[in-house]
């Protein structure tokens, strides 16, 4: 069995946590695009809201999305160091 070095675990590290920022970007606009459908009448799985609360509700994906990006080019660099 082959040691691993510290940059290969850093780097899978950074893939790791990379993915799962990822994911997190994915579940939250899911959960927007289903309370967009609700809000307009058209509820899939959640319930309905007010335009202004799905207005929130997309700003405050934007903002998650946005701290997850900068976490996942931060973490490709720090992967990508050798």
């Amino acid at each position: 069995m082959a040691e691993l070095s510290g940059s290969e675990i850093k780097k899978t590290m950074a893939l790791s946590l990379g993915t799962a920022f990822g994911i997190v970007i994915g579940m939250i606009w899911t959960q927007v695009v289903l309370s967009a459908f609700a809000t307009g009448g058209i509820p899939l799985t959640t319930t309905g809201g007010t335009w202004s609360q799905w207005g929130i509700f997309v700003f405050t994906a934007l903002i998650v999305t946005i701290i997850c990006v900068v976490a996942i080019v931060m973490l490709g660099r720090w992967g990508g160091k050798q």
